[in-house]
């Protein structure tokens, strides 16, 4: 082999060398972030800004009251999409006591301290798919839970998507909750003027940006019978998911200045 040839062959050898000091250093942090301080000044530092950025939005004309409707189905579950749940606690009343769906996940515990200093009390497992919540993430248990906070008068706060699974398709563990509880599932959106969608994420997550103005939509209450069958179940849960995503059309509307679709 020349000279030359060695020179070319150089940069080649190293590639797996850089990978692997790549590969180390994304572990180590992804450790040191899920450090229990590390943790904690990150959450503290997404409240602040969530909470700056809800306090630099106006209302838009149009919007539903939020409070009134919340107020007067109290307690109900309040579902919402994965990816814009950001703007959650900015449409909560804060006289009524809440509790929100987080996963058990390492990653879930920044949210749950975000979540936390908002006044949220939190419950943490799966609710989506209701067989693998019950073996895998503990959503059997978070389920009865839920369940046992909403008959002593705690309304719930539920993403109704499941985490990577499809998005903007609601599963079953929010309808199987509305099921043993009796209460109402209140399809709900929120959408400000100013924002960015990662496009490149699961769920196209929407950050809010502060200075713009801020839309919610709430569909009319959704009752799921305690003698519903399977067939029942699957069938709420299409009419859940196309009344979120049409509060969440409307909202995008609102927000947008745009004459919302006529509800249906």
């Amino acid at each position: 082999m020349s000279e030359g040839d060695e020179a070319a062959g150089a940069p080649e050898a190293a590639r797996p060398r850089r990978k692997r000091l790549r590969v180390r250093l994304q572990r180590r942090v992804k450790s040191l972030s899920r450090q229990p301080l590390v943790m904690r000044v990150a959450g503290r530092a997404v409240f602040d800004l969530l909470r700056f950025i809800g306090a630099a939005q106006r209302p838009v004309s149009g919007s539903d009251d939020f409070s009134a409707v919340l107020t007067r189905q109290h307690p109900a579950i309040v579902a919402l999409w994965h990816g814009q749940h950001l703007l959650a606690p900015f449409f909560r009343p804060r006289h009524l006591p809440y509790v929100a769906l987080l996963s058990r996940s390492a990653d879930a515990e920044i949210n749950a301290g975000v979540v936390e200093r908002f006044g949220i009390r939190t419950v943490r497992g799966s609710g989506g798919r209701v067989r693998e919540a019950a073996s895998r993430k503990g959503g059997a248990r978070a389920l009865i839970e839920l369940k046992r906070l909403l008959d002593a008068g705690t309304g719930v706060c539920m993403i109704a998507d499941v985490p990577k699974g499809v998005p903007r398709e609601a599963g079953l563990g929010i309808v199987t909750l509305a099921k043993l509880s009796g209460r109402p599932i209140i399809p709900s959106a929120a959408a400000t003027s100013r924002r960015r969608v990662l496009e490149k994420t699961w769920d196209r997550t929407t950050i809010p940006l502060p200075f713009g103005r801020m839309a919610v939509a709430m569909e009319p209450p959704i009752l799921v019978p305690a003698d519903s069958t399977p067939d029942d179940m699957e069938r709420i849960r299409r009419e859940v998911t196309a009344a979120i995503e049409r509060a969440n059309r409307r909202a995008l509307a609102l927000a947008d200045g745009r004459t919302p679709e006529a509800r249906s």
